[in-house]
């Protein structure tokens, strides 16, 4: 599901709200979201699941395609664990 298929899809299930509506409010829980992270705090959403921030230490990696060594820098990525209700969603039979 795209972002715009979500906001399409919200405006149909609460028809009282005007589409401009709902896509601000997806845009600012997104932005919320990823502002949390950049700051490097933990966002859980109960019954969803817990974004956190993963660091990676700089390491030496190889170009594959010339074999030279490489220097990567350190980076932060976003990590998402799935909470158990939406597990138990998904494994329901």
């Amino acid at each position: 599901m795209t972002r715009s298929q979500l906001i399409q899809r919200l405006a149909q299930q609460y028809p009282y709200l005007v589409h401009d509506e709902v896509e601000r409010i997806v845009k600012t829980i997104f932005e919320n979201i990823s502002a949390a992270l950049a700051r490097g705090e933990r966002v859980e959403l109960r019954g969803f699941g817990i974004f956190t921030v993963k660091e990676y230490p700089p390491r030496v990696g190889r170009n594959p395609r010339t074999g030279e060594t490489v220097h990567v820098a350190a980076k932060r990525r976003p990590h998402f664990k799935s909470g158990i209700e939406l597990r138990r969603r998904l494994n329901a039979t």
